[in-house]
């Protein structure tokens, strides 16, 4: 049987929409090791291309005809820029937002002032059109204006339908697709017909096709998020006063937990921390073949402290030891987290097993001097030292390695750091 036209056309626009995804989330994937510049620069080279083919590029669909650029190329912008925000932090999907609207105003006053220049025709037949530039000057001007509130209104459509469908991604990124894709289609027609004279019927063909483009993308996005990324941890949607300072992203929805993501006691990083950014350090430096060691320390005795100086006074013995750990450890590439009890971690990134056995033992000299206790007693902490890949392929196995190093500390003797040749150093 003979494909249609029609058929064909809507054959060719999944593919779009396929190769499009493809690419864009495979430059998504790859933001840990090229960097999160290579995806927002592709995310915003295609805009004079989108607007383009919105004012002059149709075809015919079995429902109307519509823009490939509109349908795919903007509704797949979209939802990255929704991607981004979920897999990352608004902080981060705030650049390419105001990146986008700025570049594109730029764009458009560069072109009000070039205007003015003397054209030479250097080429027969082939001068500018300027009636064309001035025109899709304007649309872009109307259409930035538009990705602009699209890009905000969708986040915050997403995150207030998480009070309802907590549970349900899926339709929460559908929703807040297709509502947004349906303000731009009614918002971006209205300039369009006023500016090139578009049909009425362009309207309704163009707003189907984005919700279909709403549903292919949508089961993408939701695809990439669960079978790609499943092991990176989604955040829980709070109630919104502000658009970009009170989004919740990590570091403010660990605040409004009530800690900013630190132990309440300590100060350090908690173990949730521990959990979620320990995690993506280490997957990172791993994936890239940087070095990457977890150190994990207790306090010797301090059950003992405790049930001769009191809780209060071991509680503050954990404080200045934190501050004393830190001080320490500087503001490199070394995080402290709280492991448990009286128990800490360290993630050291870009130190081999021999260095982070010699910062190790620095650690238990700098403790064992200093004057942690207002009681009198000696305060001295054991370390076991892991590196990967060589003890373990992902955190998990690096932190188990070294806390089994560390009950061997503990066994010889305490005070004392044992790193992987399973020589106590004291």
């Amino acid at each position: 049987m003979a494909i249609t036209l029609e058929t064909s056309n809507v054959l060719l626009l999944l593919v779009q929409a396929l190769l499009y995804f493809g690419v864009m989330g495979a430059l998504f994937w790859a933001r840990r090791r090229v960097g999160l510049g290579v995806f927002l620069c592709a995310l915003g080279v295609m805009h004079f291309l989108e607007t383009y083919l919105a004012a002059v590029f149709y075809i015919q669909l079995p429902f109307g005809i519509i823009s490939p650029g509109s349908t795919i190329l903007f509704s797949g912008k979209l939802l990255m820029i929704l991607l981004l925000y979920i897999k990352e932090d608004a902080a981060t999907v705030r650049q390419p937002i105001y990146g986008l609207l700025i570049g594109n105003f730029l764009i458009v006053g560069l072109v009000i002032v070039l205007r003015n220049h003397e054209v030479v025709p250097a080429v027969p037949g082939r001068e500018p059109n300027i009636a064309f530039v001035d025109e899709m000057g304007w649309l872009m001007v109307w259409g930035t204006t538009l990705l602009f509130l699209d890009a905000i209104g969708v986040i915050l459509l997403y995150e207030h339908l998480g009070r309802w469908l907590r549970n349900r991604q899926l339709i929460r990124i559908f929703l807040a697709s297709a509502a947004m894709l349906t303000f731009d289609q009614l918002g971006f027609f209205l300039a369009l017909h006023y500016v090139t004279g578009a049909p009425w019927h362009v309207l309704y063909g163009g707003w189907a096709a984005k919700m279909g483009a709403a549903v292919v993308f949508s089961i993408l996005v939701y695809a990439y998020l669960r079978l790609i990324e499943r092991r990176r941890r989604d955040l829980t949607p709070l109630q919104l006063s502000d658009v970009f300072d009170t989004l919740t992203y990590r570091e403010r929805y660990l605040d409004l937990l009530g800690g900013r993501g630190r132990d309440r006691l300590t100060g350090a990083l908690d173990r949730g921390r521990f959990d979620s950014l320990g995690h993506e350090l280490t997957e990172a430096a791993l994936a890239t073949g940087e070095p990457v060691s977890v150190l994990v320390l207790d306090v010797d005795g301090m059950r003992r402290i405790n049930d001769r100086e009191g809780r209060a006074a071991g509680d503050v013995i954990l404080r200045d030891l934190t501050r004393l750990l830190n001080r320490t450890l500087g503001d490199g590439r070394c995080h402290l987290f709280r492991h448990g009890g009286d128990a800490f971690a360290i993630v050291a990134l870009g130190l081999d097993h021999p260095t982070s056995v010699d910062l190790a033992e620095l650690l238990r000299r700098t403790v064992a001097r200093a004057d942690l206790s207002d009681h009198g007693a000696i305060v001295t902490v054991s370390i076991g030292v892991a590196s990967g890949p060589e003890d373990g392929r992902d955190l998990d196995g690096i932190c188990a390695t070294a806390e089994a190093r560390l009950r061997d500390a503990k066994g010889a003797g305490r005070d004392r750091v044992i790193g992987r040749d399973g020589v106590a150093v004291s």
